[in-house]
């Protein structure tokens, strides 16, 4: 709503109303009388009933019954025992109707052409008509036409030149046109009301479940109604002839292809798109009505449209053929369709192009929604208004993720009570207020019994704040290219748990700079150790992997690199490894500068991602020399995996993973002895020439990373110290950590047997379990084999403590 989007949205309008591609028009549309506004056809949810079912809606005390289909006779003008029988599954709609159909080879019906029917609350005389769209298999094969209240009605009406009748209001209640008996009720309470006089009047047929699809506005859950209204409408025809051709053509790429299919399905069956709302919020339409004015040879209301008032009044002028001072002019109270405004989100965001524009500047454009749907439904629409606008495309590629469902895969749906409302994920909500949220929905008595408890089970606790950081992490972390998107409150609570993590890593590195820290141009950073030559080469790779993510659309690869990065790579790893070099007085200068360089490439490039911890962070950073920071991370430039590369070295990443596979193992074996204070001394013996000088490169990180002391070599073939802890890090290399005097062997051994046990038992139940059905045997058989392993080294434990037992002096000997 600020002013350069506001002007980008009047002047399409203008424009658009100049090419002839905006008109307006008495038409059927998408009426919620909840919201008192017309709606869009993607607001409108297809709601599948089986047989009746009994829904509250808003307005209405008591629930509606729907699914039910009511059989009437209309009687035959002249023939006193002969009826026409027709089922409705909206006998509100009676008043309205103005014929009756049956298809042309319906035998049944060929000696009534041409023939009068009563109606049967009126005793009007109403046509019997034949079409071919009605089908004769159907029902009785006899319809109702009610061209005022139904899409397909109106079709058939149009045909036969039958003037529509309005009998249902814009607030719900029946019109003046049903009469005294019916006007001013609510169309549910008339519905009972009628079917009352049906019965009375002996033309009621019976009542029986009927399948149907009710139409729900999916704002109020209110039932749609199809009215006649003077609305504004977009033609949109051709200009979806050019958005299908574009696709086919290649001048533009969706991506995954497969939605081409359902681009091209969406645009061979658009119609007039209704871009009139009667809302208090949105764009107010550029258009004034000319009051008690009529256009020079036209009896229709006169209608203007201009950028301001002014130059309306200007137009009014030349239609009127009377001065402009003298006209009254009213603008059109309505609003745009929201759809209308953000279709222009290129010049939105890019800004309005000149006449002959450049759009190779709108090249790539990456997009979020809850669904690829609605994501087709609005690029559908920025392609057709952009193209028409500019005579160009607006962009050349779009990227559209997948469906996304509950964590079991289940389309969210309120009758399931599993819908995630992405703020109650960014805010957190308690269970109370989501039962709340089920109640004030249409859902019928059992329906919601089934959706508070199916809540109450996933959320017991409500949903915690995840933050909207977290919530786009995860949404990313799945990718757009695979199938539906299974989402889950606690993976995006594992995101904000990473976000925390960034924040305190951010805490760590600012607090590593000191009072006169001075940060060095990139291109000038030079590592001096090798910890800070292998960080620095996993942050170039970093940029490289969120490069290719980006460059093939693959979102995953982006998260997956990044999340790597922050958290195993920097925090894990290299923060925990340089902790003791900080404390050493005075402070080295290399690895603040190296710290600088992490936080300041890994936020511009965890931004697109995380714009708000990122910004929030960035800008606490200090500033470089020269001032020559940009104001915002968001402006700030892209790392280039080129500008980075000369800090890749992946021989030294290979190298350092050696390293920590002796740490992981060296962990291990403190677990195993339950060492949580001690730091043993560690002996490493390799038999591989040149191994050992890759280890001699990181023994301080390799000590601080173990949680040991001295780190040392034992040479080649030499034996292994007796009653020291052995792990085998290859078939060449092995690591030993001291356990005499750090451990008490009887104290020990009763653990390490009770520990044993209880695996023993989980080995023996899993042995004897039956493979439950879908469970892969891989899974199945990674625990037997981790289970396994855990006892074996248990085992050598137990040997090792009663060796020490051994060599320990009796009470007698000291």
């Amino acid at each position: 709503m600020d002013a350069g989007s506001s002007v980008a949205v009047t002047e399409a309008f203008v424009r658009l109303y100049k090419a002839g591609l905006l008109y307006r028009s008495r038409q059927l549309v998408n009426w919620s009388c909840a919201l008192r506004s017309a709606i869009s056809d993607i607001e409108v949810e297809s709601r599948p009933l089986s047989g009746r079912t009994e829904l509250r809606l808003p307005g209405c005390p008591t629930p509606i019954s729907f699914g039910l289909l009511v059989s009437v006779a209309f009687p035959v003008d002249g023939e006193p025992d002969a009826e026409v029988v027709v089922g409705t599954t909206r006998p509100e709609t009676l008043p309205g109707d103005v014929a009756v159909a049956v298809h042309p080879d319906d035998t049944r019906y060929t000696h009534l052409h041409g023939r009068q029917l009563h109606h049967p609350l009126t005793g009007q005389l109403l046509p019997l008509i034949t079409d071919c769209a009605v089908q004769p298999h159907l029902g009785t094969g006899a319809v109702k036409v009610t061209p005022a209240h139904s899409p397909a009605d109106a079709e058939l009406g149009a045909r036969h030149g039958l003037s529509p009748l309005s009998v249902i209001a814009e607030d719900g209640t029946m019109t003046s046109l049903c009469g005294d008996w019916l006007q001013g009720l609510h169309r549910f309470v008339a519905r009972e009301k009628i079917v009352s006089a049906l019965r009375e009047r002996g033309l009621f047929r019976g009542l029986q479940n009927h399948p149907m699809v009710l139409p729900i506005c999916s704002r109020s859950g209110d039932v749609v109604e199809y009215l006649l209204k003077s609305q504004w409408f977009v033609r949109c025809q051709e200009m979806g002839e050019q958005a299908a051709k574009a696709v086919v053509s290649g001048a533009l790429e969706l991506s995954p292809s497969f939605h081409q299919k359902n681009w091209q399905h969406w645009f061979s069956h658009i119609g007039d798109w209704c871009v009139s709302r009667q809302l208090w919020w949105g764009h107010r339409i550029p258009a004034y009505l000319v009051v008690e004015e009529r256009a020079k040879g036209n009896t229709e209301d006169c209608w203007v449209v201009g950028r301001t008032e002014a130059e309306a009044r200007e137009v009014a002028a030349e239609l009127t053929g009377r001065p402009g001072a003298e006209l009254t002019l009213e603008r059109d109270p309505d609003v745009l369709d929201t759809w209308f405004s953000s279709a222009l989100f290129p010049f939105s965001a890019l800004g309005w192009p000149q006449e002959t524009p450049d759009l190779a500047r709108f090249y790539p454009l990456s997009l979020l929604e809850t669904g690829s749907d609605l994501l087709l439904f609005w690029v559908g629409r920025m392609v057709m208004l952009g193209t028409q606008l500019t005579g160009q495309l607006p962009f050349s590629k779009v990227l559209l993720h997948s469906m996304v469902r509950d964590r079991q895969g289940r389309k969210m749906s309120k009758s399931l009570g599993n819908v995630l409302d992405p703020r109650d994920i960014i805010n957190g909500v308690e269970l109370q207020v989501l039962q709340e949220k089920l109640r004030d929905g249409n859902l019928d008595p059992a329906e919601l019994a089934i959706a508070a408890a199916a809540q109450k089970k996933d959320f017991p606790h409500g949903i915690p704040e995840c933050g909207t950081d977290a919530l786009r992490f995860a949404l990313c972390s799945h990718g757009a290219l695979g199938g539906d998107l299974h989402l889950s409150v606690s993976e995006v609570l594992s995101f904000r748990h990473f976000c925390n993590k960034i924040w305190n890593a951010l805490r760590f590195i600012l607090n590593a700079f000191g009072e006169k820290f001075i940060p060095q141009p990139l291109e000038e950073l030079c590592p001096t150790s090798p910890m800070d030559a292998w960080i620095l080469s996993c942050l170039a790779r970093t940029a490289q992997e969120c490069e290719r993510g980006f460059l093939t659309r693959e979102l995953a690869l982006v998260t997956h690199a990044l999340h790597h990065f922050w958290l195993h790579n920097l925090c894990d790893v290299y923060l925990e490894a340089v902790k003791p070099v900080l404390s050493h007085s005075p402070r080295p200068p290399g690895p603040p500068q190296v710290l600088f360089s992490c936080a300041d490439v890994g936020l511009r490039l965890l931004a697109p991602l995380m714009p708000f911890l990122a910004e929030e962070l960035w800008q606490r950073l200090p500033l470089r020399p020269g001032n020559t920071t940009a104001p915002s991370i968001c402006v700030a430039p892209y790392p280039s995996a080129h500008s980075l590369e000369h800090w890749h070295q992946p021989e030294l990443e290979r190298r350092f993973s050696r390293v920590q596979e002796a740490v992981q193992a060296l962990r291990a074996l403190r677990a195993t002895y339950q060492l949580t204070k001690a730091r043993p001394r560690v002996l490493l013996q390799t038999s591989e020439p040149g191994e050992q000088g890759l280890f001699e490169a990181f023994l301080g990180p390799l000590s601080t990373l173990g949680h040991c002391g001295a780190v040392d070599f034992l040479p080649p073939g030499a034996a292994a110290p007796s009653s020291w802890a052995q792990a085998s890090l290859s078939d060449t290399a092995q690591v030993y950590m001291e356990l005499q005097g750090l451990v008490d062997p009887q104290t020990h051994l009763p653990r390490l047997a009770a520990r044993r046990q209880k695996l023993q038992k989980q080995l023996d139940g899993l042995l004897a379990r039956t493979p439950s059905e879908g469970e892969a045997e891989s899974q199945s058989q990674q625990r037997l084999s981790s289970l396994q392993l855990e006892l074996s080294k248990l085992d050598k434990a137990a040997s090792h403590l009663r060796q020490l037992m051994d060599a320990s002096p009796s009470p007698g000997e000291l």
